[in-house]
């Protein structure tokens, strides 16, 4: 008997490699969320300290903040509420600590938003007001309309973020790339807790505050010499 041929790629899976691209055009790789200033202090100087400090963040800060409010965002796009979605932005926007950090999540969310539009994603141009304010806000309207399951979408929201800190990390601190794909498979292997954790929450539970993220990231917008905007 021949063999069943292999299930073919879903398109949504397809998407959503796209969306987690590091070539898609929203600057992603501008920004360092505080590690160049971290670096500078000797926070961060080796494999073992980039992982620390990006599992402390992935555990304390993008689970209890970062992706369940991206999954009341696909929510809310799917229920076609801007209300939601816009209170939604607001308490994102809200829980940044810092003016760059505030700053990057609304610069990356204009361009997310002229990408959608330019690409003519269905009910984009409707929602530009709304999707412009927050990355999380477009990245989660197109994961709901390109199909995308919460659980891979969110996943691979974790999995871009952690990707893009890991590529400024290589360049900062330095470290080698075979180093840096060792922090980003140790850190990656702990995203699929981080996820299921996430949808876990009640409204109640989110919120997270991160300390050290804060202090890097206010330090960082007045350090004399820099090469990222964040």
């Amino acid at each position: 008997m021949a063999e069943a041929a292999p299930a073919a790629p879903s398109l949504a899976l397809v998407r959503l490699l796209y969306l987690v691209s590091p070539s898609l055009p929203v600057g992603a790789f501008t920004y360092s969320q505080g590690i160049e200033w971290a670096v500078e202090q000797g926070w961060l100087m080796d494999v073992g300290t980039v992982e620390n400090w990006l599992s402390d963040q992935l555990d304390n800060a993008l689970v209890r903040l970062d992706l369940p409010i991206a999954a009341r965002m696909m929510a809310a796009v799917a229920a076609a509420d801007q209300d939601a979605l816009a209170g939604l932005t607001d308490q994102l926007i809200a829980t940044r600590e810092t003016s760059e950090l505030r700053a990057e999540e609304r610069q990356r969310g204009r361009a997310m938003a002229d990408l959608l539009c330019a690409l003519e994603l269905t009910g984009a141009g409707a929602w530009r007001h709304l999707l412009m304010q927050s990355q999380t806000a477009g990245f989660a309207f197109a994961a709901t309309r390109w199909g995308i399951p919460v659980v891979d979408a969110l996943a691979g929201l974790a999995f871009s973020w952690a990707e893009n800190l890991v590529l400024a990390a290589v360049k900062l601190v330095p470290l080698g790339q075979t180093d840096g794909q060792r922090v980003l498979t140790r850190v990656g292997a702990r995203i699929p807790a981080a996820v299921e954790l996430a949808l876990e929450l009640d409204d109640e539970d989110i919120g997270a505050a991160s300390p050290a993220l804060a202090i890097a990231s206010a330090r960082h917008e007045r350090q004399y010499t820099r090469l990222f905007r964040s």
